[in-house]
């Protein structure tokens, strides 16, 4: 009973040192309860409102960009839940709420603009078809990929760039081989966290591995 009540101090401590990422997420969980109890054709529709695609933007673009970044696709939660605690709740801990949030807002919106502003040059230019300006695409992968990247200043080096080449990786590797405008968005997320370099400066010495490491060994 000691150590589940300590455990459950210990997490409940977590989720409150990371406010804005855990109400985030509980947006999402609601959001994609709703999501499955729509019918299949009505949920297309209803997320395509939603979307960041060209079409959308043109119309209303401060509705879509904010709208678009609290569903989720797929209807998978878990997997987000993992993924925020491990990189947003760390970021928000580490940056504090608002840095926190200016990363998520600039990865989010930049990549978002840039990403559909290639495909409409595609479109124009007759290299993709006409209907890719409604395509569907909301989510909350930019804001996350972005994260990602400016976690890398955490980091102490050597630790950083074995960190940062597994993060460019992740994401390089499918834009070079498989490319797409997502993917595209995807990696300049990343390349806008790594930018954000000045909103981490002052906010502690970076994590070494190696001493977490040495002191767990006792």
């Amino acid at each position: 009973m000691r150590i589940d009540r300590g455990l459950g101090h210990k997490v409940w401590g977590y989720v409150c040192s990371a406010p804005g990422t855990y109400v985030w997420l509980s947006i999402l969980f609601v959001t994609t309860v709703a999501l499955h109890h729509m019918s299949p054709d009505f949920e297309q529709d209803f997320l395509r409102q939603r979307s960041t695609n060209i079409h959308e933007l043109s119309r209303n673009p401060g509705r879509v960009l904010l709208q678009s970044a609290l569903w989720i696709d797929g209807g998978h939660w878990l997997p987000y839940a993992f993924l925020y605690t491990v990189f947003h709740a760390q970021a928000e801990r580490w940056l504090g709420i608002v840095r926190w949030l200016m990363v998520c807002v600039a990865a989010h919106v930049l990549a978002t603009l840039l990403s559909e502003a290639a495909l409409l040059k595609a479109v124009n230019d007759g290299m993709a078809p006409h209907s890719a300006v409604n395509t569907l695409d909301i989510g909350v992968s930019y804001a996350l990929a972005g994260v990602m990247g400016v976690l890398t200043y955490r980091i102490a080096a050597p630790w950083r760039y074995l960190y940062l080449a597994g993060v460019l990786g992740y994401y390089g590797v499918p834009l070079a081989t498989s490319p797409t405008f997502t993917g595209f968005g995807h990696f300049v997320s990343v390349l806008i966290g790594l930018a954000c370099y000045p909103l981490t400066t002052g906010h502690g010495k970076a994590w070494n591995p190696k001493e977490t490491w040495a002191a767990l060994r006792g």
